[in-house]
């Protein structure tokens, strides 16, 4: 019998999860270079300090922003990763297509704190964001498929999983449609939705997911 390649190829999850945590902090660095120190040329105040830092507003917003979203990608990736058992070629491809949704992070960031005000940047924020979870949940569907999930998985982890997919991506696309309505209020409560998920509270109608 012939081995194909396709047998053998990616079956380790070492280097798949050492690559992945490279480019979230390569991303998550990234981020932070949207913040710029004021221009010196321009202040001589405090006065004038007080308002370049104020200007800030909006980098510092999106900065927030865009590190929860890949903090919480990040948690859910390796809270996927823990319980495969092994990888095969496609799932190493799908973790690879996630990343590259991760390393597009910090252009959407650049492009939201540019036209924090404008519809077009929030769409493409949050267009990121949906592309980010249809991969993560494509990742853990695939491998629960495949067979390449831990036997001795907790009953019901698959729910979990999918449900706190589900739930936060139809929270997401509600804050976009608010931001077709109002950008600041969109970008609010995708922040309060973040928060949330972050924290993971104890109580409260989302603390179940």
């Amino acid at each position: 019998m012939t081995l194909s390649y396709n047998q053998v190829a990616a079956r380790g999850l070492e280097r798949i999860a050492a690559l992945s945590d490279g480019v979230f902090a390569i991303a998550m660095t990234l981020i932070v270079f949207e913040i710029r120190v004021p221009d010196p040329g321009v202040v001589r105040t405090e006065q004038d300090l007080w308002a370049a830092m104020v200007a800030l507003g909006p980098r510092l917003i999106t900065y927030l922003l865009s590190f929860l979203t890949l903090g919480i990608f990040w948690t859910g990736q390796q809270t996927q990763s823990h319980y495969f058992a092994r990888s095969d070629r496609h799932l190493a491809w799908l973790q690879l297509a996630f990343l590259a949704a991760v390393a597009l992070m910090p252009f959407t960031t650049s492009l939201l704190a540019e036209f924090i005000t404008l519809r077009p940047a929030l769409i493409a924020y949050w267009a990121n964001i949906l592309l980010l979870g249809v991969l993560i949940y494509a990742s853990w569907r695939y491998a629960r498929h495949a067979g390449l999930v831990k036997p001795d998985a907790p009953v019901g982890l698959s729910a979990a999983i999918t449900r706190r997919v589900v739930v936060a991506q139809a929270l997401y696309g509600l804050g976009a449609a608010i931001g077709l309505i109002s950008p600041a209020w969109g970008i609010a409560f995708i922040v309060i939705v973040q928060l949330n998920f972050a924290i993971a509270p104890r109580i409260g109608i989302l603390a179940r997911f």
